[in-house]
C-alpha cells in the first residue's frame, strides 16, 4: 500500500519534471506565425463595362451571393466595389489580376488583365477604368498602392484622391465643411488619370466634396454630405465621362468614397 505522503511526493516529482521539460532550452517549442499576405480590393469603374468577377490568376477573389445555389451572373457591376469594398488577402508575389464577365454571354471572358507584384503586408486597389470597348470587349485597368500608415491617428481623418476617369484632366480635391463657417480645404495637388494623391489629414466632420481642373473654380465631380470620421482613412475616386451633363445618367461624372481603414 502506498502511503499518502509517498503518493503526494510522486505527484510533486512528476509536476516538477513536467515544469523542467517545458523550460528546457533544448525542448521542442511550438511557434505561432502569421501567414504572409498582401491585401487587395477591386473596383469596376470602367464606363459601360459589364458586371465582372475579379480573379487573381485562376482564383476568384470576389463573388456575389446567390440563393439558387449557382454562381450569380451579375458580378461586380459598374460603379461598385467587389466584396463590399473590403480587402481580400492574397499570397505575396506576382499575379495576373483579371476582371472576367459574370453574365452567361461571354461567361468568364477577361475584359482586363493586369500583371502586378504584390508585397507582403501591403494594401492595394485595382481599378477597371476608362471606357469599355464593345468591339474588343476590353477595359482599361490600373493598380494603386494604398500606402496609409500603420499607426492610427485619432486626431484627424485621412483622405486622398484617385483619378479613375480617363477623359478628365488632372483633378484637385476640395472639401467644404457643412458647418456654419463652411471651411474649405484643398486636399493635395492635381491627380492625373491612373494616379493617386497622398493621404492627407483633415478634421473629422461632414463635408461637401468636389474636384476641379487645375486653375478652375468650377466643380466637375461633386458629392454632398460626406462624413469623414477621425481615426479613419478614406479614398475618394473619380469615375465616369466628364462630357456627360445629365444629372441622372449612370456614366455621368461621380465621386466614390471608400474607407480603407
Amino acid at each position: 500500500m502506498i502511503s499518502p505522503m509517498t503518493r503526494y511526493g510522486s505527484i510533486a516529482v512528476l509536476l516538477c519534471a513536467a515544469t523542467l521539460s517545458a523550460c528546457d532550452k533544448n525542448g521542442l517549442q511550438e511557434l505561432v506565425t502569421t501567414p504572409a499576405a498582401a491585401n487587395i480590393k477591386f473596383f469596376n469603374f470602367g464606363v459601360n463595362a459589364p458586371g465582372v468577377n475579379f480573379y487573381a490568376d485562376g482564383a476568384k477573389m470576389t463573388a456575389i451571393s446567390s440563393t439558387t445555389g449557382t454562381e450569380s451572373t451579375t458580378g461586380t457591376v459598374y460603379g461598385s466595389a467587389g466584396n463590399g469594398g473590403l480587402y481580400s488577402s492574397i499570397t505575396p508575389g506576382q499575379h495576373v489580376l483579371s476582371g472576367k464577365i459574370a453574365a452567361a454571354t461571354d461567361k468568364d471572358l477577361a475584359i482586363s488583365n493586369f500583371t502586378a507584384t504584390l508585397d507582403n503586408g501591403k494594401y492595394y486597389s485595382l481599378y477597371l477604368s476608362g471606357f469599355y470597348n464593345t468591339s474588343t470587349k476590353t477595359s482599361d485597368s490600373f493598380l494603386i498602392e494604398d500606402n496609409f500608415g500603420a499607426t492610427i491617428d485619432f486626431s484627424a481623418a485621412y483622405v486622398r484622391l484617385v483619378n479613375a476617369s480617363s477623359n478628365s484632366a488632372p483633378q484637385t480635391l476640395i472639401i467644404t465643411a457643412t458647418t456654419v463657417d463652411s471651411t474649405r480645404t484643398t486636399v493635395g495637388g492635381p491627380v492625373a488619370y491612373k494616379s493617386a494623391g497622398a493621404f492627407t489629414p483633415v478634421p473629422g466632420g461632414v463635408y461637401d466634396i468636389a474636384t476641379r481642373n487645375t486653375g478652375s473654380t468650377t466643380n466637375l465631380f461633386v458629392r454632398t454630405g460626406v462624413s469623414f470620421a477621425v481615426g479613419r482613412v478614406y479614398t475618394v475616386s473619380t469615375r465616369g465621362d466628364v462630357t456627360v451633363t445629365s444629372t441622372t445618367a449612370a456614366n455621368r461624372p461621380l465621386l466614390d468614397v471608400t474607407a480603407n481603414r
